[in-house]
Protein backbone atom coordinates (compact mmCIF):
# COMPACT_ATOMS: atom_id res chain seq x y z
CA UNK A 1 0.00 0.00 0.00
CA UNK A 2 1.48 3.31 -0.95
CA UNK A 3 1.35 5.70 1.68
CA UNK A 4 -0.73 9.46 1.36
CA UNK A 5 2.63 11.20 0.88
CA UNK A 6 3.58 9.29 -2.45
CA UNK A 7 0.77 9.60 -3.40
CA UNK A 8 0.80 12.77 -3.47
CA UNK A 9 4.95 12.84 -5.17
CA UNK A 10 3.28 11.10 -7.86
CA UNK A 11 0.51 13.40 -7.74
CA UNK A 12 2.97 15.94 -8.21
CA UNK A 13 4.84 14.71 -10.95
CA UNK A 14 1.58 13.81 -12.98
CA UNK A 15 -0.69 15.99 -12.34
CA UNK A 16 -3.92 15.41 -10.67
CA UNK A 17 -6.03 14.51 -13.44
CA UNK A 18 -3.72 11.44 -14.60
CA UNK A 19 -3.65 9.11 -11.60
CA UNK A 20 -6.07 7.03 -10.51
CA UNK A 21 -6.28 5.24 -6.83
CA UNK A 22 -10.28 3.92 -6.25
CA UNK A 23 -10.25 0.74 -6.70
CA UNK A 24 -13.35 0.85 -9.36
CA UNK A 25 -10.77 2.26 -11.41
CA UNK A 26 -7.89 0.40 -10.15
CA UNK A 27 -9.52 -2.77 -10.95
CA UNK A 28 -9.76 -1.97 -14.82
CA UNK A 29 -5.58 -2.44 -14.50
CA UNK A 30 -5.84 -5.48 -12.40
CA UNK A 31 -5.96 -7.97 -15.20
CA UNK A 32 -5.22 -8.69 -18.90
CA UNK A 33 -6.21 -11.65 -21.23
CA UNK A 34 -5.55 -14.54 -18.94
CA UNK A 35 -8.50 -13.15 -16.14
CA UNK A 36 -5.70 -13.53 -13.56
CA UNK A 37 -6.42 -9.88 -11.01
CA UNK A 38 -3.86 -8.48 -8.95
CA UNK A 39 -4.63 -5.14 -7.83
CA UNK A 40 -2.49 -2.32 -7.97
CA UNK A 41 -1.81 0.68 -5.34
CA UNK A 42 -2.24 3.02 -8.17
CA UNK A 43 -2.92 4.12 -11.62
CA UNK A 44 -0.85 6.56 -13.81
CA UNK A 45 -1.09 7.97 -17.15
CA UNK A 46 2.17 10.12 -18.29
CA UNK A 47 2.53 11.83 -21.69
CA UNK A 48 6.27 11.52 -21.96
CA UNK A 49 9.46 9.92 -21.40
CA UNK A 50 10.74 12.52 -18.36
CA UNK A 51 7.07 11.95 -16.37
CA UNK A 52 8.26 8.25 -16.51
CA UNK A 53 11.65 8.93 -15.36
CA UNK A 54 10.70 10.91 -12.52
CA UNK A 55 8.35 7.99 -11.66
CA UNK A 56 10.96 5.55 -11.76
CA UNK A 57 13.47 7.58 -9.57
CA UNK A 58 10.93 8.03 -6.83
CA UNK A 59 10.03 4.09 -7.04
CA UNK A 60 13.73 3.31 -6.73
CA UNK A 61 14.10 5.69 -3.87
CA UNK A 62 11.13 4.84 -1.90
CA UNK A 63 11.30 1.05 -3.05
CA UNK A 64 7.58 0.44 -4.81
CA UNK A 65 7.18 -1.93 -7.87
CA UNK A 66 6.45 0.12 -11.17
CA UNK A 67 4.62 -2.16 -13.86
CA UNK A 68 4.41 -0.64 -17.83
CA UNK A 69 1.39 -1.69 -19.37
CA UNK A 70 0.03 -1.32 -22.71
CA UNK A 71 -3.15 -2.43 -23.99
CA UNK A 72 -3.53 -5.59 -21.22
CA UNK A 73 -4.03 -8.10 -24.04
CA UNK A 74 -1.25 -10.42 -23.42
CA UNK A 75 -1.56 -14.07 -22.86
CA UNK A 76 1.40 -14.42 -20.26
CA UNK A 77 0.14 -11.93 -17.42
CA UNK A 78 3.61 -9.69 -18.49
CA UNK A 79 1.56 -6.27 -17.56
CA UNK A 80 0.01 -7.65 -14.19
CA UNK A 81 1.01 -5.48 -11.27
CA UNK A 82 1.56 -8.97 -9.24
CA UNK A 83 2.96 -7.09 -6.47
CA UNK A 84 1.27 -4.10 -6.51
CA UNK A 85 2.66 -0.65 -6.61
CA UNK A 86 2.37 1.53 -9.45
CA UNK A 87 1.18 0.76 -12.96
CA UNK A 88 1.94 2.75 -15.68
CA UNK A 89 -0.19 2.96 -18.60
CA UNK A 90 1.29 4.51 -21.94
CA UNK A 91 -2.43 5.05 -23.33
CA UNK A 92 -1.83 8.34 -23.82
CA UNK A 93 1.11 8.43 -25.26
CA UNK A 94 -0.34 7.74 -28.86
CA UNK A 95 1.04 9.86 -31.05
CA UNK A 96 2.14 8.62 -34.68
CA UNK A 97 4.78 11.73 -34.63
CA UNK A 98 6.41 11.24 -38.49
CA UNK A 99 5.65 8.58 -41.23
CA UNK A 100 8.90 9.32 -43.65
CA UNK A 101 7.64 7.97 -46.95
CA UNK A 102 11.23 8.70 -48.83
CA UNK A 103 12.85 6.27 -46.15
CA UNK A 104 10.38 3.88 -44.96
CA UNK A 105 10.24 4.89 -41.76
CA UNK A 106 7.92 6.09 -39.40
CA UNK A 107 8.64 7.11 -35.43
CA UNK A 108 5.39 6.34 -32.74
CA UNK A 109 4.63 6.43 -29.48
CA UNK A 110 4.00 3.25 -27.81
CA UNK A 111 0.20 3.30 -27.06
CA UNK A 112 -0.41 3.67 -30.73
CA UNK A 113 -3.05 0.90 -31.33
CA UNK A 114 -1.45 -1.25 -34.18
CA UNK A 115 -4.35 -1.46 -36.56
CA UNK A 116 -4.40 1.98 -36.68
CA UNK A 117 -0.82 2.63 -37.50
CA UNK A 118 -1.10 0.01 -40.66
CA UNK A 119 -4.01 1.90 -41.85
CA UNK A 120 -2.30 5.56 -41.68
CA UNK A 121 0.90 3.91 -43.72
CA UNK A 122 -1.15 1.77 -45.80
CA UNK A 123 -2.86 5.36 -46.95
CA UNK A 124 0.53 6.37 -47.65
CA UNK A 125 1.09 3.16 -49.63
CA UNK A 126 2.97 1.57 -47.33
CA UNK A 127 3.15 -1.66 -45.19
CA UNK A 128 3.66 -2.53 -41.34
CA UNK A 129 3.47 -6.14 -41.73
CA UNK A 130 3.02 -7.63 -37.75
CA UNK A 131 -0.38 -8.34 -37.41
CA UNK A 132 -1.12 -9.92 -33.95
CA UNK A 133 -4.69 -11.36 -33.91
CA UNK A 134 -5.20 -8.57 -31.13
CA UNK A 135 -4.22 -5.87 -33.77
CA UNK A 136 -7.47 -3.51 -33.49
CA UNK A 137 -6.82 -3.13 -29.41
CA UNK A 138 -3.06 -3.90 -28.66
CA UNK A 139 -0.61 -1.23 -28.76
CA UNK A 140 2.75 -0.83 -30.63
CA UNK A 141 4.41 -0.82 -27.27
CA UNK A 142 3.23 -3.84 -25.95
CA UNK A 143 4.37 -5.58 -29.24
CA UNK A 144 7.43 -4.59 -29.07
CA UNK A 145 7.54 -5.69 -25.57
CA UNK A 146 6.44 -9.20 -26.58
CA UNK A 147 7.88 -9.60 -29.60
CA UNK A 148 4.54 -9.85 -31.32
CA UNK A 149 4.20 -11.87 -34.69
CA UNK A 150 0.90 -12.92 -36.01
CA UNK A 151 -0.64 -14.54 -39.24
CA UNK A 152 2.00 -13.04 -41.82
CA UNK A 153 5.30 -13.75 -39.58
CA UNK A 154 5.61 -16.87 -42.34
CA UNK A 155 6.52 -14.53 -45.12
CA UNK A 156 7.57 -10.94 -43.16
CA UNK A 157 9.01 -11.61 -39.44
CA UNK A 158 8.14 -10.23 -36.45
CA UNK A 159 8.26 -6.58 -34.44
CA UNK A 160 11.66 -7.34 -33.65
CA UNK A 161 12.71 -7.21 -37.80
CA UNK A 162 10.73 -3.85 -37.77
CA UNK A 163 12.25 -2.16 -34.98
CA UNK A 164 15.42 -0.10 -35.82
CA UNK A 165 15.45 2.31 -32.53
CA UNK A 166 13.96 3.25 -29.20
CA UNK A 167 14.05 5.74 -26.72
CA UNK A 168 14.20 4.07 -23.25
CA UNK A 169 13.44 5.15 -19.95
CA UNK A 170 15.88 2.62 -17.63
CA UNK A 171 14.61 1.30 -14.39
CA UNK A 172 17.01 3.77 -12.74
CA UNK A 173 15.11 6.61 -14.49
CA UNK A 174 17.92 7.48 -17.09
CA UNK A 175 16.46 7.93 -20.36
CA UNK A 176 18.62 6.38 -23.56
CA UNK A 177 18.06 6.00 -27.67
CA UNK A 178 18.78 3.11 -29.09
CA UNK A 179 19.69 2.15 -32.52
CA UNK A 180 19.07 4.64 -35.41
CA UNK A 181 17.13 5.99 -38.28
CA UNK A 182 18.91 3.67 -40.60
CA UNK A 183 18.79 0.03 -41.95
CA UNK A 184 22.28 -0.64 -40.46
CA UNK A 185 24.27 0.12 -37.31
CA UNK A 186 26.85 -1.26 -35.39
CA UNK A 187 28.13 0.47 -32.65
CA UNK A 188 28.13 -1.15 -29.61
CA UNK A 189 26.02 -3.45 -28.36
CA UNK A 190 22.42 -4.07 -29.95
CA UNK A 191 20.33 -2.47 -27.04
CA UNK A 192 16.99 -2.90 -29.54
CA UNK A 193 17.63 -6.06 -29.66
CA UNK A 194 17.70 -7.03 -26.19
CA UNK A 195 14.52 -4.45 -25.23
CA UNK A 196 12.71 -6.06 -27.80
CA UNK A 197 10.71 -8.63 -26.25
CA UNK A 198 12.17 -8.05 -22.95
CA UNK A 199 8.30 -8.23 -21.47
CA UNK A 200 8.91 -4.62 -20.00
CA UNK A 201 11.02 -5.95 -17.49
CA UNK A 202 14.57 -3.73 -18.51
CA UNK A 203 12.79 -0.70 -19.76
CA UNK A 204 10.26 1.58 -20.25
CA UNK A 205 9.67 2.33 -24.08
CA UNK A 206 8.88 5.75 -25.26
CA UNK A 207 9.54 6.30 -28.62
CA UNK A 208 9.60 3.66 -31.84
CA UNK A 209 11.45 3.80 -35.12
CA UNK A 210 9.96 1.26 -37.94
CA UNK A 211 10.83 0.17 -40.53
CA UNK A 212 7.91 0.14 -43.20
CA UNK A 213 7.28 -1.59 -46.44
CA UNK A 214 6.13 -0.93 -49.77
CA UNK A 215 2.56 -1.75 -49.81
CA UNK A 216 1.68 -5.16 -51.83
CA UNK A 217 0.20 -4.33 -55.28
CA UNK A 218 -2.02 -7.56 -55.05
CA UNK A 219 -3.61 -10.18 -52.70
CA UNK A 220 -5.14 -13.22 -53.04
CA UNK A 221 -6.91 -15.44 -49.86
CA UNK A 222 -7.92 -18.97 -50.35
CA UNK A 223 -8.89 -22.08 -48.15
CA UNK A 224 -8.36 -25.90 -48.49
CA UNK A 225 -10.14 -28.28 -46.58
CA UNK A 226 -8.68 -32.23 -45.85
CA UNK A 227 -9.85 -35.13 -44.40
CA UNK A 228 -6.54 -35.96 -42.66
CA UNK A 229 -4.22 -33.56 -40.83
CA UNK A 230 -1.10 -35.33 -42.40
CA UNK A 231 -2.40 -34.22 -45.97
CA UNK A 232 -2.09 -30.88 -44.71
CA UNK A 233 1.02 -31.04 -42.89
CA UNK A 234 2.46 -32.14 -45.90
CA UNK A 235 0.63 -29.69 -48.00
CA UNK A 236 2.70 -27.06 -45.82
CA UNK A 237 5.75 -28.35 -46.56
CA UNK A 238 5.52 -29.05 -50.21
CA UNK A 239 4.03 -25.18 -50.50
CA UNK A 240 7.33 -23.92 -48.93
CA UNK A 241 9.53 -26.13 -50.59
CA UNK A 242 8.36 -25.16 -54.00
CA UNK A 243 10.05 -21.58 -52.94
CA UNK A 244 6.90 -19.95 -52.57
CA UNK A 245 6.46 -17.70 -49.61
CA UNK A 246 2.78 -17.15 -48.83
CA UNK A 247 2.27 -13.74 -46.49
CA UNK A 248 0.18 -16.20 -44.20
CA UNK A 249 -0.22 -20.30 -43.77
CA UNK A 250 -2.75 -20.53 -41.03
CA UNK A 251 -4.71 -24.09 -39.81
CA UNK A 252 -7.38 -25.07 -38.16
CA UNK A 253 -7.97 -28.40 -36.63
CA UNK A 254 -11.23 -30.40 -36.26
CA UNK A 255 -12.45 -29.64 -33.16
CA UNK A 256 -11.37 -26.30 -34.05
CA UNK A 257 -13.68 -26.15 -37.49
CA UNK A 258 -16.47 -27.57 -35.28
CA UNK A 259 -16.35 -24.82 -32.76
CA UNK A 260 -16.47 -22.53 -35.31
CA UNK A 261 -19.15 -24.05 -37.40
CA UNK A 262 -21.29 -24.70 -34.20
CA UNK A 263 -20.61 -20.85 -33.18
CA UNK A 264 -21.07 -19.35 -36.81
CA UNK A 265 -23.02 -21.67 -38.93
CA UNK A 266 -20.78 -20.97 -42.05
CA UNK A 267 -21.28 -23.90 -43.86
CA UNK A 268 -17.93 -25.85 -42.84
CA UNK A 269 -18.34 -29.71 -43.32
CA UNK A 270 -17.97 -31.66 -39.99
CA UNK A 271 -15.89 -34.83 -41.66
CA UNK A 272 -12.93 -33.29 -42.15
CA UNK A 273 -9.37 -32.92 -40.22
CA UNK A 274 -8.25 -29.41 -40.97
CA UNK A 275 -8.49 -26.25 -42.64
CA UNK A 276 -5.51 -24.27 -44.02
CA UNK A 277 -6.15 -20.75 -44.71
CA UNK A 278 -3.46 -19.28 -47.43
CA UNK A 279 -3.10 -15.79 -48.48
CA UNK A 280 -0.23 -14.60 -51.12
CA UNK A 281 0.61 -11.05 -52.00
CA UNK A 282 3.04 -9.05 -54.22
CA UNK A 283 2.40 -8.06 -57.69
CA UNK A 284 -0.76 -8.73 -59.62
CA UNK A 285 0.46 -11.52 -62.11
CA UNK A 286 2.87 -13.31 -59.51
CA UNK A 287 0.11 -13.59 -56.51
CA UNK A 288 -2.13 -14.98 -59.71
CA UNK A 289 0.47 -17.64 -61.05
CA UNK A 290 1.49 -18.41 -56.84
CA UNK A 291 -2.72 -19.44 -56.26
CA UNK A 292 -3.18 -21.14 -59.29
CA UNK A 293 0.19 -23.13 -57.83
CA UNK A 294 -0.84 -23.84 -54.70
CA UNK A 295 -4.14 -24.93 -55.57
CA UNK A 296 -2.42 -27.35 -57.80
CA UNK A 297 -0.24 -28.82 -54.68
CA UNK A 298 -3.19 -28.45 -52.43
CA UNK A 299 -5.13 -30.96 -54.57
CA UNK A 300 -2.34 -33.34 -55.08
CA UNK A 301 -1.93 -33.68 -51.57
CA UNK A 302 -5.23 -34.93 -50.82
CA UNK A 303 -7.53 -31.62 -50.46
CA UNK A 304 -11.42 -32.16 -50.20
CA UNK A 305 -12.56 -28.78 -51.34
CA UNK A 306 -10.79 -25.24 -52.01
CA UNK A 307 -12.33 -21.82 -52.02
CA UNK A 308 -10.18 -18.62 -53.66
CA UNK A 309 -11.93 -14.94 -52.62
CA UNK A 310 -12.61 -13.60 -55.70
CA UNK A 311 -12.73 -9.80 -54.14
CA UNK A 312 -11.79 -7.96 -50.65
CA UNK A 313 -15.18 -8.66 -49.51
CA UNK A 314 -14.74 -12.75 -50.10
CA UNK A 315 -11.15 -12.72 -48.34
CA UNK A 316 -12.69 -10.64 -45.19
CA UNK A 317 -15.17 -13.80 -44.49
CA UNK A 318 -12.82 -15.97 -45.27
CA UNK A 319 -10.46 -14.69 -42.66
CA UNK A 320 -14.08 -14.34 -40.55
CA UNK A 321 -13.22 -18.34 -40.11
CA UNK A 322 -9.76 -17.87 -38.07
CA UNK A 323 -11.00 -14.71 -36.17
CA UNK A 324 -13.95 -16.74 -34.94
CA UNK A 325 -12.23 -19.09 -33.41
CA UNK A 326 -11.50 -18.20 -30.03
CA UNK A 327 -14.76 -16.96 -29.16
CA UNK A 328 -16.23 -20.12 -30.45
CA UNK A 329 -14.20 -21.92 -27.92
CA UNK A 330 -15.75 -20.25 -24.88
CA UNK A 331 -18.71 -22.65 -25.61
CA UNK A 332 -16.73 -25.61 -24.99
CA UNK A 333 -16.23 -24.59 -21.19
CA UNK A 334 -15.77 -20.96 -19.36
CA UNK A 335 -12.00 -21.09 -19.35
CA UNK A 336 -8.82 -22.09 -21.26
CA UNK A 337 -5.05 -22.60 -21.17
CA UNK A 338 -3.83 -20.98 -24.52
CA UNK A 339 -0.17 -22.28 -25.21
CA UNK A 340 1.77 -20.97 -28.40
CA UNK A 341 4.16 -23.77 -28.68
CA UNK A 342 6.41 -23.76 -31.79
CA UNK A 343 7.96 -27.09 -33.89
CA UNK A 344 9.92 -26.74 -37.05
CA UNK A 345 7.07 -26.98 -39.94
CA UNK A 346 8.04 -30.88 -40.50
CA UNK A 347 6.32 -31.92 -37.32
CA UNK A 348 3.44 -30.15 -36.89
CA UNK A 349 1.17 -32.96 -37.88
CA UNK A 350 3.46 -35.19 -35.05
CA UNK A 351 2.95 -31.98 -32.33
CA UNK A 352 -0.78 -32.55 -33.49
CA UNK A 353 -1.21 -35.45 -33.12
CA UNK A 354 0.97 -35.68 -29.49
CA UNK A 355 -1.00 -32.85 -28.30
CA UNK A 356 -4.37 -34.63 -28.52
CA UNK A 357 -3.00 -38.03 -27.38
CA UNK A 358 -1.72 -35.90 -24.27
CA UNK A 359 -5.19 -34.19 -24.01
CA UNK A 360 -7.38 -37.50 -24.16
CA UNK A 361 -5.05 -39.06 -21.65
CA UNK A 362 -6.25 -36.66 -19.09
CA UNK A 363 -9.40 -36.63 -19.97
CA UNK A 364 -8.96 -32.54 -21.24
CA UNK A 365 -11.07 -31.08 -24.22
CA UNK A 366 -8.10 -29.73 -26.62
CA UNK A 367 -8.41 -27.68 -29.86
CA UNK A 368 -5.48 -26.72 -32.11
CA UNK A 369 -5.11 -23.70 -34.57
CA UNK A 370 -2.64 -21.20 -35.51
CA UNK A 371 0.45 -20.10 -38.06
CA UNK A 372 1.07 -23.53 -40.01
CA UNK A 373 3.59 -21.51 -42.11
CA UNK A 374 5.95 -21.17 -39.40
CA UNK A 375 5.22 -24.00 -37.32
CA UNK A 376 3.48 -21.89 -34.77
CA UNK A 377 0.74 -23.99 -33.05
CA UNK A 378 -2.27 -21.97 -30.80
CA UNK A 379 -2.94 -25.07 -28.33
CA UNK A 380 -6.37 -24.69 -26.19
CA UNK A 381 -6.95 -26.80 -23.21
CA UNK A 382 -10.61 -26.43 -22.57
CA UNK A 383 -10.99 -26.32 -18.88
CA UNK A 384 -13.66 -25.18 -16.39
CA UNK A 385 -11.02 -23.67 -13.29
CA UNK A 386 -14.05 -24.20 -10.61
CA UNK A 387 -13.21 -27.86 -10.96
CA UNK A 388 -9.59 -28.33 -9.05
CA UNK A 389 -9.18 -32.01 -10.40
CA UNK A 390 -9.36 -30.75 -14.18
CA UNK A 391 -7.30 -27.54 -13.12
CA UNK A 392 -4.62 -30.54 -11.84
CA UNK A 393 -4.80 -32.43 -14.93
CA UNK A 394 -4.79 -29.71 -17.59
CA UNK A 395 -1.51 -28.21 -15.50
CA UNK A 396 0.18 -32.10 -16.31
CA UNK A 397 -0.40 -31.86 -19.74
CA UNK A 398 0.78 -28.42 -20.09
CA UNK A 399 3.91 -29.70 -18.91
CA UNK A 400 4.11 -33.31 -21.00
CA UNK A 401 3.03 -30.68 -24.36
CA UNK A 402 6.12 -29.15 -23.62
CA UNK A 403 8.58 -31.96 -23.13
CA UNK A 404 6.90 -33.13 -26.65
CA UNK A 405 7.43 -29.79 -28.05
CA UNK A 406 10.88 -29.61 -26.66
CA UNK A 407 11.99 -32.91 -28.07
CA UNK A 408 10.71 -31.94 -31.07
CA UNK A 409 13.46 -29.40 -31.40
CA UNK A 410 11.04 -26.42 -30.54
CA UNK A 411 10.05 -23.83 -28.05
CA UNK A 412 7.39 -23.17 -25.29
CA UNK A 413 6.54 -19.72 -26.45
CA UNK A 414 6.73 -18.45 -30.11
CA UNK A 415 5.13 -14.99 -29.78
CA UNK A 416 3.11 -14.25 -26.33
CA UNK A 417 6.11 -14.48 -23.56
CA UNK A 418 6.88 -15.49 -20.49
CA UNK A 419 5.77 -13.43 -18.32
CA UNK A 420 3.89 -15.43 -15.17
CA UNK A 421 1.74 -17.74 -16.40
CA UNK A 422 5.20 -19.90 -18.39
CA UNK A 423 7.57 -18.92 -15.90
CA UNK A 424 7.32 -22.11 -13.80
CA UNK A 425 8.41 -23.68 -16.68
CA UNK A 426 11.35 -21.62 -18.48
CA UNK A 427 13.95 -24.01 -17.11
CA UNK A 428 12.26 -26.48 -19.48
CA UNK A 429 13.91 -24.63 -22.24
CA UNK A 430 16.44 -22.95 -20.77
CA UNK A 431 19.82 -23.67 -19.08
CA UNK A 432 20.97 -22.94 -15.74
CA UNK A 433 23.73 -20.77 -16.52
CA UNK A 434 21.49 -18.96 -19.81
CA UNK A 435 18.71 -18.09 -16.91
CA UNK A 436 21.64 -17.05 -14.62
CA UNK A 437 23.26 -14.49 -17.58
CA UNK A 438 19.71 -12.93 -18.46
CA UNK A 439 19.57 -12.60 -14.49
CA UNK A 440 22.68 -10.83 -14.25
CA UNK A 441 21.39 -8.19 -17.02
CA UNK A 442 18.22 -7.47 -15.45
CA UNK A 443 20.26 -6.87 -12.04
CA UNK A 444 22.80 -4.46 -13.82
CA UNK A 445 19.85 -2.84 -15.47
CA UNK A 446 17.20 -2.56 -12.36
CA UNK A 447 19.65 -3.14 -8.97
CA UNK A 448 16.58 -2.39 -7.34
CA UNK A 449 13.65 -4.90 -8.83
CA UNK A 450 11.55 -1.91 -9.26
CA UNK A 451 10.30 -2.37 -12.87
CA UNK A 452 7.95 -5.34 -13.55
CA UNK A 453 8.91 -7.79 -11.02
CA UNK A 454 8.27 -11.59 -10.26
CA UNK A 455 8.02 -11.75 -13.96
CA UNK A 456 9.88 -14.27 -16.64
CA UNK A 457 12.42 -15.98 -13.77
CA UNK A 458 11.12 -17.53 -10.95
CA UNK A 459 12.76 -16.22 -7.33
CA UNK A 460 14.35 -19.82 -6.29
Amino acid sequence: MLSKNLIQELTRIIGKENIRTDEEDLICYSYDATNQKFLPDAVVFPKNADEISLILKLANKEGFPVVPRGAGSGFSGGSLPVEGGVVVSLERMNKILTIDTDNLIAEVEPGVVTGEFQWAVEDLGLFYPPDPSSLKFCTIGGNVAECAGGPRAVKYGVTKDYVLGLEIVLPTGEIINTGAQTLKGVVGYDLTRLMVGSEGTLGIVTKIILKLLPLPEATKTMFAIFTDMRDAAETVSKIISSKIIPSTLEFMDRDSIKCVEDYSYIGLPYNVDALLLIEVDGDKELVENQAEAIKKICLDNGAKEIRIAVDKKEAKKLWQLRRAISPALAKLKPNKINEDIVVPRSKIQDAIIGVREIAKKHNLINANFGHAGDGNIHVNIMIDKSDKAEFLRAEKAIREIFELVLGFGGTISGEHGIGISKMPYIGMELSRSAIDVMKKIKQVLDPNEILNPGKIFPRI
